[in-house]
């Protein structure tokens, strides 16, 4: 999936986030090639976050030595790293393309694929928005010592990020209780896992928050990275969206309220969205009077499986029962502007949507928006479980 001008919002870019302005000049990044590396690599030091498992580095793509120049854009040569699971690309203006290529740490290359550009955005007008560079979501790849990277179109000061979220022994923890807690008069909430339990570093939010007074919609999500990630994976990939979110990205905080992984477990995203609406930065122009909750996967390429339905459902059921609202519903809302429907458009949607419902994007895939109806209608049977 490409990224074109007509598929990215458009936001003030008058300047970078902190993190990106703040990028380390390359010679603090880019040591000589080792004795035995293939000609024209360079060597990347991933720096840890200090206090924190985490590690990163950001590498400009202008100007970096050996980078060739070709008809559409540019081609860096490989750089050699220290281990690292996720990569991003942010730029400050310009529209473009970006696809990778990564070695994994058993030596072997991928193939190259393209980077999916960043739909899940704060809100026209917020300080968030503000600081938001144009850039691709954030992908992982498992453990990877080396990538290669080609930008087609005019996509100005590129910057590279690349993320070792780190391990913890907490991350191996199974967190398999399906206990649910009783809310009087309504349906249950689900169990939700904690912001200490990915790891969540206080640090890198900037103490900021809004918090809205009602909700109206759930928006569904995915996260557009790799399928096929262990359970003890799961901390790691949310605290990578993190850094990138709020270091990269500019946000306050994480973008989602909430995150499901592939093996139905529920985890708190965004500080305090278990028990408050918290505004999120994950649907352009409707992040007011709502809730976002994105899956751990592609759902372009792969299909959700019944764990994940179900916490979906449970997560829906609970937040839509305490709200009053009808799950098979639709409600007016009026948009603060979309690259869908311009800032004051009143448009009727439905009251659990898919990205794609407000927003130019294929997100959250076509096989979890598949799913949507029968999310609704399985969502409406536990409410009226719960009230029979």
């Amino acid at each position: 999936m490409g990224i074109s001008d007509s598929s990215l919002p458009r936001r003030d870019l008058a300047r970078l986030t902190a993190a990106a302005v703040a990028v380390p000049t390359l010679g603090a990044l880019a040591a000589p090639a080792p004795a035995g590396a293939a000609p024209g690599t360079r060597k990347v030091r991933l720096r840890p976050d200090r206090g924190s498992v985490v590690s990163a580095a950001d590498v400009r793509l202008d100007g970096l030595e050996g980078t060739a120049r070709t008809a559409g854009g540019l081609r860096t040569p490989v750089l050699e790293t220290d281990r690292f699971s996720m990569l991003g690309v942010t730029w400050r203006s310009g529209t473009g393309s970006v696809r990778a290529r990564v070695r994994r740490t058993d030596g072997r290359w991928s193939e190259w694929q393209p980077l999916a550009p960043l739909h899940d955005t704060p809100d026209h007008g917020s300080e968030e928005a503000r600081h938001t560079p144009r850039a691709t979501d954030l992908h992982w790849y498992g453990d990877a010592d080396a990538v290669q990277l080609e930008v087609a179109g005019d996509a100005r000061e590129p910057v590279l990020s690349l993320i070792d979220p780190g391990r913890r022994p907490e991350d191996a923890i199974e967190h398999e209780s399906p206990r649910e807690l009783a809310d009087t008069d309504n349906t249950p909430r689900p169990h939700l896992l904690t912001r200490a339990d990915w790891g969540a570093d206080p640090r890198l939010r900037d103490g900021t928050q809004v918090v809205n007074k009602t909700m109206k919609q759930v928006h569904i999500h995915h996260t557009v990275n790799a399928n096929d990630y262990h359970r003890r994976d799961v901390p790691a990939l949310i605290r990578g969206m993190y850094r990138y979110h709020t270091q990269t990205l500019g946000w306050s905080d994480i973008g989602y309220n909430f995150l499901v992984d592939r093996f139905g477990r529920i985890w708190i995203g965004r500080k305090g969205s278990g028990h408050k609406i918290v505004r999120g930065a994950h649907t352009l122009g409707f992040n007011h009077k709502s809730m976002g909750v994105s899956v751990i996967g592609n759902f372009e390429v792969a299909k959700p499986n019944k764990d994940i339905l179900r916490a979906l459902v449970r997560l829906a059921a609970w937040r839509i029962d305490k709200y009053d609202l009808r799950p098979r519903g639709t409600v007016m809302r009026q948009s603060s502007g979309s690259d869908k429907y311009p800032a004051g458009t009143w448009v009727r949607l439905p009251v659990i949507d898919g990205h794609r419902d407000t927003n130019d994007t294929a997100c959250p895939g076509r096989h979890l928006y598949a799913e949507i109806p029968h999310i609704r209608r399985a969502v409406h049977r536990r409410i009226q479980g719960f009230h029979s």
